[in-house]
């Protein structure tokens, strides 16, 4: 059972998680700093970046150099980089009410077809919402599970957007990095055809949540074309482009049903070329306190995307 809401603070690296992503392959440190012993948890702000260059492809070969991170406008000194990828845990968050009665199959296969192009290491859980919120399928590598997951999915009901989302949080919180094999990214992917209709919670708790994990935000809406833009649709576009913007995510607008095969496998790509790097914070001020992250590169042309922020500890 969950309590509604509650979210606690997200914002610290266990010492494991930290050194299980300094010893990955790949890893290069600024400087090389001396070895270190940690005993306890470390407040190091760890970072997700998508970069891409100005043709749109993503770039996959920048060094540590690259990159300079500024927190609330002080540039930050990298400790941990790399380039190398790490495993994914991930939720797969699926809408199933009334209204995808006649557009559930092709969710299905394009849902199905992206699960297959996970690695061995990655986990993924599968979440189907209408009215209720059902895991359908926990945290598993094993694909065929994933897809028979998937496959059970059927329409019906009205739409508990925000209570997925919440729910989906909470569960990618309890994988906590225990050896260095277990130090995974988090990122949870919703498909949604409307707006919400029935959720317990608000949207302005589950962005505070989102906001305090470590979690990046996919979100793929469809919108139906030549339907009327009335004011919840508007709303329910602006709940899935901020959820994605906070958290480092991306969010996609498909005007039909067949682009979602493209959607998912853009989502795919993307999740197989990012850099993993963390810094300790020059602002040793424990207030809780939100910071402004900013990620600046060399390379002329070349955008990176990571979350906008966190909440300092207290």
């Amino acid at each position: 059972m969950y309590s509604l809401p509650a979210a606690a603070h997200v914002g610290r690296v266990s010492s494991v998680a930290l050194v299980g992503l300094a010893l990955l392959s790949g890893t290069v440190r600024a400087q090389d700093p001396p070895p270190q012993t940690f005993k306890a948890a470390v407040d190091v702000v760890s970072l997700v970046v998508t970069v891409t260059g100005p043709d749109g492809r993503y770039l996959r070969d920048l060094n540590a150099t690259d990159f300079s991170i500024f927190e609330d406008g002080v540039k930050q000194d990298l400790v941990v980089f790399n380039k190398q990828q790490q495993p994914v845990a991930l939720s797969l968050l699926l809408d199933s009410s009334a209204s995808m009665e006649n557009k559930l199959r092709t969710l299905q296969a394009a849902a199905g077809n992206f699960v297959q192009r996970l690695q061995p290491n990655d986990l993924a859980q599968v979440i189907d919402f209408d009215s209720r919120v059902d895991i359908r399928q926990s945290f598993t590598a094993d694909h065929a599970a994933l897809q028979t997951a998937i496959n059970q999915t059927a329409a019906g009901g009205s739409t508990s957007l925000h209570n997925a989302i919440y729910i989906a949080l909470k569960e990618l919180k309890k994988l906590p990095a225990r050896t260095n094999e277990e130090v995974r990214r988090q990122a949870l992917i919703v498909f949604s055809d409307g707006e919400d209709t029935s959720s317990l919670v608000s949207f302005d708790e589950v962005l505070d949540l989102a906001k305090r994990s470590e979690t990046a935000i996919y979100t793929i809406s469809l919108q139906n074309e030549g339907a009327t833009r009335s004011k919840g649709f508007l709303e329910a576009e602006f709940v899935m482009r901020q959820l994605a913007q906070e958290t480092g995510g991306k969010a996609f607008f498909a005007k039909r049903i067949e682009e979602l095969a493209g959607v998912y496998g853009d989502i795919a790509d993307e999740l197989s070329s990012q850099y993993s790097m963390g810094y300790t914070s020059k602002n040793q001020i424990r207030n809780g306190a939100w910071r402004r992250i900013v990620v600046q590169l060399t390379p002329a042309g070349a955008s990176a995307r990571t979350k906008r922020g966190y909440y300092a500890g207290r």
